[in-house]
């Protein structure tokens, strides 16, 4: 677990491990629109993907299993 994360968003300075992350996060800048709401608390997300994504944090589910760990 590498805690290097060099590509930094120059709107905001949040950093990412991987630049396909960064270029993801950029639409939220000028995008502004989330219309995905986690149904369990106020958190919105641009597309339906990064919903379900976030919600594993709910459920606790970890489909990817780190080889270090």
């Amino acid at each position: 677990h590498s805690p290097h994360k060099p590509h930094v968003c120059r709107a905001c300075g949040k950093a990412f491990k991987r630049a396909s992350h960064l270029e993801r996060h950029k639409f939220t800048h000028f995008a502004g629109r989330k219309p995905h709401g986690c149904p369990l608390c106020p958190r919105r997300f641009r597309d339906s993907g990064e919903l379900a994504q976030h919600q594993r944090v709910h459920t606790g589910e970890r489909p990817f299993q780190c080889p270090q760990c």
